[in-house]
């Protein structure tokens, strides 16, 4: 009997979170950046928008990481395999998508040191192969931000009407408003800073959930309870494939088939995801690494305990009524057990949890694309001569066309039948074969142009070869059901990442090595945004990530460092990749050990240490690190209030700026000064 699952909150509560919780972001962050632009130069350039001046450090950059690869999937479709497979589930999950960021790390390093004045990873390619291979990672990078949009708008969708009554298609188009506004004023560095909001709200809800289930519920209320309950589900309903059917085992057949699934369409979703480009490029260049790193080990925690959590108390406290496999597939197991546990309070925290996680890496999607368009196809193809005022106006109108596109698609979807779930799995299918070839143009200086543009695509059609020949063979029919099954998904995702394995060596093999030496990329100039500048009455050079004032030794040291990070990064990344995929899970998979119910506590003691952890990387250390810009903002607009001039305002006062901001003419012999103290206060 399938359980039925009403919506708790009103639909008046939905639609003041989805809105009112929308429009208050984006006052805040319309408020941050004037603040910013008043007190720290921060013009949004084109340069200030897309790279954040290149100035941002690393604990601001694991929290951007952890927010946006936090999305409303990580939270639901984790719960949902806990619930399926068990205790394997978070594990598998967690594990499955933390090695992309810990192996991405390497990536960025390389970006800082080849392309140090990219805008974008697009920016890249087109430097080292031309206009065919371009053309190519545009549209393989275009649908990975798309992939990924459209399940955040089908997960988020789906939980907002389950929760709270709202009509899914609303949900679609009315989720990105506030998203799309915040973005429009602020660039990416209201996507950091609003990252590390919703991050702040994600952990206390998961936190919320933890305790309750682990110490508080009266039905539940100890690690030992939930046990005992997990242990009279399997002997219910036995999970088929799992070690003695039972749900505390690291032995699960079906999980282990989702683990490789799960690993290999992650890959596509960071590596040819421009926005995780995006964050390395803000990134300060020796930030970029441990950014990547502390970000990667923080993310780990959240979907771990959190699906640990809420598909666990789903699986204790459904008793008798099974969740219908729609229900889950949509991504209801966390809201359904949030109810279940927490009742009313429950609905209310998973609503604003959703609703961050959703909102959050929509905006770093909306950073993506407009990159893509502005320096991809309009300043590459259409306006080469484009300066800093158009390529600003093109980001703003790309942001606004790609979120209605984006919520038509998704409503489109719904009707469709297609949930967040299926699109999860099928993101590999589609991308991944364009990994290989991608990663290898910043690794590999022998892949030539032709293995860099035919691998792609000849690996797509492999993959959906694949994935439809093994959907036919098993079912005898093509429909979303039998399609979205895990073997037929599982064949095309192991065909699109390992096809192009084969061809791009093949193919350089066949037509010569290309021996880059990568100085197109470092050719890669800045755009001219003086014009940006004196329309804000700013001197350019004050603008953070602008000015060109650094020494010859300078350079020299801080290419010493990013050489240095990129070594530790290659140890490093390796290392924490194989620990994750083999000396933690392996033993326990091929052992078929199944969970004490010591160590079943251990293992949650375990989860809700490391989410701490967590709390301390992208929480505390950001703040410690942002300690001295932050004490210099707010003694600035102190002295503002009292009425009084702060000190980084040299120069004659210009009576037609009232806000106080001084002109290029009036900076004189003090701009080299204020240039350094704003550097130094970031």
């Amino acid at each position: 009997m399938a359980v039925a699952f009403t919506a708790p909150l009103s639909q008046g509560f939905g639609y003041g979170i989805i809105l009112g919780l929308g429009f208050a972001f984006a006052l805040v962050m319309i408020f941050i950046t004037w603040a910013l632009k008043r007190y720290q130069h921060e013009v949004q350039t084109s340069e200030m928008f897309s790279t954040a001046g290149r100035s941002v450090k690393s604990g601001l950059v694991a929290a951007a990481v952890v927010s946006s690869w936090t999305w409303a999937a990580t939270l639901l479709q984790s719960s949902a395999v806990a619930y399926k497979y068990g205790i394997s589930g978070p594990f598998f999950y967690a594990s499955g998508a933390t090695v992309q960021i810990l192996l991405f790390a390497t990536i960025a390093i390389e970006l800082k040191r080849r392309a140090p004045n990219a805008h974008t990873f697009l920016e890249v390619i087109r430097a080292r192969y031309g206009t065919v291979v371009h053309v190519v990672f545009i549209i393989f990078c275009l649908m990975t931000n798309i992939l990924v949009t459209a399940m955040l708008l089908t997960g988020g969708s789906a939980v907002m009407t389950s929760l709270t009554g709202v009509h899914t298609a609303a949900a679609c188009f009315l989720l990105p408003i506030g998203v799309v506004l915040y973005t429009l004023f602020g660039g990416i560095k209201a996507t950091f800073i609003t990252d590390y909001m919703h991050t702040v709200v994600i952990l206390v809800v998961i936190f919320l959930f933890a305790f309750s289930a682990y110490a508080t519920n009266a039905e539940l209320g100890s690690p030992g309870k939930v046990y005992d309950a997990l242990v009279a589900a399997a002997k219910r309903h036995p999970v088929e494939g799992n070690a003695e059917g039972s749900y505390v085992t690291m032995r699960s057949k079906e999980g282990g088939i989702f683990w490789i699934i799960n690993l290999i369409g992650n890959f596509g979703t960071v590596f040819l995801d421009n926005g995780y480009y995006n964050k390395a490029i803000a990134a300060s260049p020796v930030h970029a690494f441990p950014g990547y790193v502390i970000g990667g080990l923080c993310w780990f925690a959240i979907p771990w305990l959190c699906a640990s959590t809420m598909g666990i108390s789903a699986l204790a406290l459904e008793g008798t009524n099974r969740m219908s496999d729609s229900d889950v597939t949509a991504g209801l197991v966390l809201p359904f057990a949030a109810v279940k546990l927490l009742g009313y309070s429950g609905a209310v925290a998973t609503t604003l949890m959703i609703f961050m996680a959703v909102t959050s890496a929509f905006s770093a999607q909306l950073i993506a694309v407009s990159s893509i368009f502005t320096y991809d196809i309009w300043q590459a193809y259409i306006e080469p001569s484009a300066k800093g005022k158009k390529l600003v106006w093109v980001s703003h109108m790309s942001c606004i066309v790609y979120s209605i596109i984006m919520a038509g698609f998704a409503t489109g979807l719904y009707y469709a039948g297609i949930g967040m779930g299926y699109l999860y799995l099928l993101m590999g299918v589609i991308i991944s074969s364009a990994v290989f070839p991608g990663a290898m143009t910043l690794l590999w200086k022998g892949q030539n142009w032709i293995a860099a543009a035919a691998s792609p695509p000849l690996g797509l059609a492999v993959s959906l070869i694949a994935w439809l020949v093994v959907a036919k063979k098993e079912s005898g029919i093509l429909t979303v059901d039998t399609t979205g099954a895990n073997y037929p998904m599982l064949a095309g995702n192991v065909a699109a990442l390992l096809s192009p394995m084969i061809f791009s060596p093949l193919f350089t093999f066949i037509f010569g090595s290309q021996n880059y030496d990568y100085e197109s990329m470092r050719a890669i100039r800045k755009v001219d945004d003086s014009e940006v500048a004196a329309a804000a009455h700013i001197d350019l050079e004050l603008v953070p990530g602008e000015g060109n004032d650094s020494s010859a030794a300078q350079a020299e040291e801080e290419e010493r460092k990013l050489n240095r990070a990129a070594l530790y990064s290659r140890t490093l990344t390796v290392f924490m990749a194989f620990a994750f995929l083999i000396l933690w899970p392996i033993p326990m998979y091929g052992s078929s050990y199944v969970f004490s119910k010591k160590f079943f506590t251990g293992w949650v003691v375990v989860g809700i240490i490391w989410l701490f952890c967590t709390l301390f990387g992208v929480v505390v250390f950001p703040l410690y690190e942002g300690r001295e810009s932050i004490i210099r903002v707010s003694r600035m607009m102190f002295l503002d209030l009292m009425g009084r001039k702060p000190a980084v305002w040299r120069g004659k006062e210009d009576s037609s700026h009232p806000s106080g901001v001084v002109t290029p003419t009036e900076v004189g012999d003090e701009k080299s000064k204020d240039a350094e103290d704003v550097k130094s206060s970031l």
